[in-house]
């Protein structure tokens, strides 16, 4: 690949985390979001977070400077017909997906990758809209995308194999493992088999038969997790995990997908995690308290 240019589309929490580490790895990387202020705000949490680097002594300014550098704010989607690959990461909302996706289809040309880093929306779908669906193709990362190593490729139904294989190489390039599924399926591997253990975990809690923090604490000691299942539905997102457990359900109608009635009612206390600062942990206290349900 000779220019080695990105072209990220949602500049929320899973953008600027691809945006980083693509910027790491020396790519040049156009961020966008519906405004240019949204994007300045992103690059500025980007750049928040090295100063820790730099102050831990594992990168220095000039690193920093190099990095931040390499990332540009668009306001529009007329810098994709530079990019190599564009990777969408907005909110899990198909009709969304597919029009980013209309757009993106008549803006670039038929070579150019385009892919989504979606949890819970089809690919198959998402390609649907685009006169050239075997260019579409899902790119899962997990969060932090600038910490964690894998990538799920998702194959959706008419999906090229030339496309899953430069796909595969961009991700190596950016240092990611990429795992690649054979063929779709809801919600790929990780976040499917994850869905049913985070589903389990709630419904331990509303059954009365252990609080937030001991059944944090019995996963990790017992199944040697690095993260509890609340722990890590606070850093997810409650209304993302309930969105994808709902969708896992209903495509599925599997039983240990049906979402627990106390993930609606953590919404509607405007709980939806560490991203407003409470969640099942309570993140404006030092060290986070578990909110009690007994």
């Amino acid at each position: 690949m000779k220019n080695k240019k990105l072209l990220i589309i949602g500049a929320g929490i899973m953008g600027r985390g691809i945006a980083q580490v693509a910027a790491q790895t020396n790519f040049e990387v156009f961020l966008s979001d519906i405004n240019e202020k949204i994007v300045e705000e992103s690059i500025e949490k980007i750049k928040k977070g090295l100063d820790k680097l730099v102050f831990k002594g594992k990168i220095t300014n000039l690193r920093l400077t190099e990095i931040i550098k390499k990332i540009i704010p668009v306001g529009n989607l007329k810098k994709c017909a530079e990019a190599d690959l564009v990777i969408e990461a907005i909110i899990e909302d198909i009709g969304k997906k597919q029009a980013i996706f209309k757009n993106l289809d008549e803006l670039t040309s038929p070579d150019i990758i385009l892919a989504s880093n979606t949890t819970s929306c089809s690919i198959t779908e998402i390609a649907s809209v685009t006169k050239n669906p075997e260019r579409v193709v899902g790119m899962h990362f997990f969060n932090p995308a600038f910490i964690m190593p894998l990538v799920e490729i998702m194959p959706g139904l008419l999906t090229g194999k030339v496309t899953i294989e430069k796909t595969k190489e961009i991700a190596l390039q950016i240092g990611k493992e990429p795992v690649i599924l054979k063929k779709e399926g809801p919600a790929g591997i990780t976040s499917r088999v994850l869905a049913a253990l985070l589903n389990e975990a709630v419904w331990v809690l509303y059954e009365g038969i252990s609080a937030v923090d001991e059944i944090d604490k019995a996963v990790i000691l017992g199944c040697n997790h690095k993260m509890g299942p609340f722990a890590l539905m606070d850093l997810i997102g409650i209304d993302v995990h309930l969105a994808k457990t709902k969708m896992l359900y209903n495509k599925t109608g599997d039983p240990r997908y049906r979402p627990c009635y106390l993930l609606e009612q953590m919404i509607s206390s405007g709980r939806i995690g560490k991203k407003v600062g409470k969640g099942f942990y309570d993140y404006t206290k030092n060290p986070p308290e578990p909110i009690s349900f007994f």
